[in-house]
């Protein structure tokens, strides 16, 4: 019918040590959701993994708009705390825009389940997703396509248990120091530690194994912080690229979320034709994995002018002072028109794969 507005529904929150970013993002895509076109549905997800009826979802998001960083509290409520439940809700909305962060959000889980209730949805499909969060997959399959990496290993945590000496002594003959420890499938920094010693190896990956049950030790990559933004599908495009500078050794939770002297530098200040380079890579990274909708693709940018390919992010932070929109605001892209541009992929990604039923 013509004029009829398309319920869309806002997922955030979630079980994951990034649950707060996720609540930021929503009520910034919430406030900015073109109103003639959209109407919101807002379903959070609590930290114990309880779905909220979009009224209690409402509610809560009301307690906590004043604050910078809140968690969503088990309902008050009715809660949607049956899959059946939540299966029902979802299959009522034309589409469905997925905020949460990192574990059960990004990993592919959460994609899964939107495709079982058979609802258009933003971004990657399962199997991107579950690459995009798991660093050590996503490496394995960027070597093979022969971006430039830094150099890492996988420890997984019951080798580590069984006996963390050897696996230090194997860590060390591979892996110079100073050198990064992080979960394989984490985000926002959240188990990121740097490595100058043993002893400080030894700490890192206890911590790492907080989140995960894989780690990876990298070496440390001497270089500026630069990221692309990607949109599309089967075309995408790539925007120019933009740099974070920040006082701390690297760029960990605080310097993401906390730390008033982190900046970003739209257009990022290096060569016109490293520009370009990491426009390219970006959207072959991006290929690599078979992304879709949106992805920020992160560079290190060293000294000696080499791009470094980092990592992939197939759900970046997304509130408007965040580095994914405000490139493609740089680039003529306004965010609610952004925001507008990747239901628009959903829909015609969700008709293309039922093309093939």
């Amino acid at each position: 019918m013509a004029g009829k507005r398309l319920k869309v529904g806002i997922l955030f929150g979630g079980r994951s040590a990034e649950h707060e970013v996720s609540v930021v993002s929503a009520q910034a895509v919430m406030a900015a959701l073109d109103a003639d076109r959209f109407q919101t549905v807002p379903i959070g997800v609590t930290r114990q993994g309880t779905w909220l009826t979009p009224a209690d979802s409402e509610r809560a998001l009301t307690s906590i708009r004043l604050e910078k960083f809140s968690a969503l509290e088990e309902p008050l409520g009715e809660g949607i705390l049956h899959r059946t439940k939540a299966l029902g809700a979802l299959r009522r909305l034309d589409a469905v825009f997925p905020l949460i962060h990192g574990t059960n959000g990004e990993d592919g889980t959460l994609q899964g389940f939107l495709e079982l209730a058979g609802v258009p949805y933003v971004g990657a499909g399962v199997a991107a997703s579950a690459l995009g969060m798991d660093k050590a997959l996503q490496k394995t399959i960027f070597r093979q396509h022969g971006f430039p990496m830094p150099e890492d290993v996988v420890v997984l945590a019951s080798r580590w248990r069984d006996d963390p000496a050897a696996v230090s002594r194997e860590v060390e003959a591979a892996i110079p120091y100073p050198s990064f420890v992080k979960p394989a499938n984490s985000g926002s920094s959240i188990g990121t530690s740097k490595a100058r010693s043993r002893e400080d190896l030894d700490e890192a990956l206890e911590e790492a194994f907080r989140y995960d049950r894989k780690a990876l030790v990298e070496v440390a990559v001497e270089g500026r912080q630069v990221e692309v933004a990607v949109l599309g599908n089967d075309e995408p495009e790539a925007s120019p690229p933009g740099e974070i500078t920040f006082e701390g050794e690297f760029y960990d939770y605080r310097a993401k979320y906390d730390d008033p002297s982190t900046q970003l530098h739209i257009p990022a200040d290096i060569p016109p034709q490293a520009a370009e380079e990491a426009r390219a890579m970006a959207l072959a990274a991006y290929k690599a994995i078979d992304c879709a909708g949106l992805a920020r693709v992160d560079f290190f940018f060293t000294p000696q002018e080499h791009l470094i390919l980092n990592e992939v992010n197939t759900i970046p932070g997304f509130t408007p002072m965040s580095m994914y929109p405000k490139l493609w605001e740089h680039a003529g892209l306004p965010y609610r028109d952004l925001i507008t541009r990747l239901i628009e992929l959903a829909l015609e990604r969700h008709e293309e794969k039922r093309r093939c039923v």
